[in-house]
């Protein structure tokens, strides 16, 4: 039955609505059990998917992932986001649209803290929205905006997508963050320029060094932690899962001690909500491992990438192909999932038509990334609806333009690879259209 058993098993799964736990867990058994050549005869030579399970368990990487949400959900019900906001609100104030320009760096900064959308959107978006409206901005923009920036936390690094990315591809995860400071940039950018075009009328303010001074002394710490977490990164200091424990540790330092507006009694509570985040996304990942583990002994994708060559001989067309079919799997797929089903099968045909698998990276997560914000699965659309308050048709409406611009993003992305690659070094190896 081979690859057919997959799909009507896969097709099945779909059908009854198993999550996705269930879903990868039954391929990795069937695949195991019935695509070895010769079969398997009996269960108990399934102790290979045990072992695989501790390999991909014994991976160090892997801690950064409840590092890094750990860190997020502390600054998250701490001061950090405030203080970051009252920053870029004092500095950017006579500056057109300034206020929902500070909206956007505040969106940024944060996400380079935090590493998620979700919690990028939840801590900015509750405190700027009221700013926004209260100001004179329209309700529609400013919902857009803030939805939209919501998103950059998955692409500003450290972004816990791409430490997904780079264990099930093998790549290294500080490559990845590197290369995503130039998209990051990028697409915060667009978001300005859209934020003058769609509101620069809107009343500006002058510069109040009183207020600034007073930002400043109370947000510096709160500035400083993606300075101390990046810059120790790409100092080569210190590495991607020791910069998630620093992160946790400064988060903690800053704000039950310095800041003093969080209680080590709610620090639990907020581990168990980490820890309910993780406990299925942990066994997902590690299933998903074994099974790109036996698809490599198996030479599955390198079967997959010699029937690709036969039908698609040009870069180009692979690179616009593989662009639209990641743009539909963002509709119906969250991003963790997608990842993890398609880069490891997407990844080795990207290298064989020349394109860097850090620069693949990058562009599977953008794609990804604006699938935060189209229907019907886009997390953020969701997340904007509970806390703006505002029915999901609405905020869809909000963001239309936003992915239009996002979309011009992806195409600078994909076909000037020095954005992603500059700041590393190294070669381009995406060809020109």
């Amino acid at each position: 039955m081979g690859s057919w058993g997959i799909l009507i098993l896969l097709l099945a799964l779909i059908l009854l609505r198993q999550p996705l736990i269930v879903l990868m867990g039954a391929i990795t058994v069937y695949c195991y059990y019935f695509l070895p050549d010769p079969p398997l005869e009996s269960f108990h030579e399934l102790n290979s998917i045990i072992g695989d399970l501790f390999f991909a368990g014994d991976k160090e990487i892997l801690l950064a992932i409840p590092l890094f949400i750990i860190a997020g959900n502390l600054m998250t019900h701490g001061s950090i986001a405030r203080r970051l906001i009252r920053i870029a609100q004092a500095m950017t104030a006579p500056i057109p649209a300034g206020l929902a320009i500070a909206g956007v760096f505040s969106c940024g900064i944060f996400a380079a803290i935090s590493g998620s959308s979700p919690v990028t959107l939840i801590a900015i978006g509750g405190l700027m929205y009221p700013s926004l409206t209260k100001a004179g901005y329209p309700t529609q923009f400013s919902m857009g905006l803030l939805a939209s920036g919501g998103t950059l936390g998955i692409i500003i690094p450290p972004s816990i997508p791409m430490i997904v990315y780079a264990i099930m591809v093998g790549v290294s995860v500080t490559d990845l963050f590197i290369a995503g400071i130039g998209p990051g940039i990028l697409l915060m950018s667009l978001l300005m320029i859209y934020s003058v075009f769609r509101a620069g009328n809107v009343g500006r303010g002058k510069w109040d060094w009183a207020e600034i001074r007073i930002a400043w002394k109370e947000g510096i710490l709160a500035l400083m932690m993606p300075v101390v977490i990046l810059g120790g990164i790409y100092s080569g200091f210190f590495t991607a899962t020791e910069s998630a424990a620093i992160a946790v540790f400064y988060a903690i330092l800053v704000e039950v001690f310095i800041h003093k507006e969080l209680s080590f009694p709610k620090i639990p509570k907020i581990m168990a909500e980490s820890a309910e985040m993780l406990g299925i996304l942990f066994l997902i990942l590690i299933l998903a491992v074994s099974l790109n583990k036996f698809m490599i002994e198996n030479e599955i994708p390198q079967n997959l990438v010699a029937k690709m060559s036969e039908l698609i001989s040009s870069p180009v067309t692979f690179l616009v192909g593989v662009n639209i079919l990641l743009l539909i799997v963002g509709m119906f797929m969250d991003i963790m999932s997608a990842i993890l089903v398609l880069a490891p099968l997407l990844a080795p045909m990207a290298i064989n038509y020349g394109i860097n698998p850090v620069h693949f990276g990058i562009i599977m997560i953008v794609n990804l990334e604006i699938g935060y914000l189209t229907p019907p699965v886009g997390v953020n659309l969701f997340v904007a609806s509970g806390i703006f308050k505002q029915p999901l048709g609405k905020v869809i409406q909000s963001v239309a333009p936003i992915v239009g611009m996002f979309l011009i993003g992806l195409i600078l992305i994909s076909w000037i690879p020095e954005i992603s690659l500059g700041l590393l070094g190294g070669e381009a190896t995406t060809p020109s259209p």
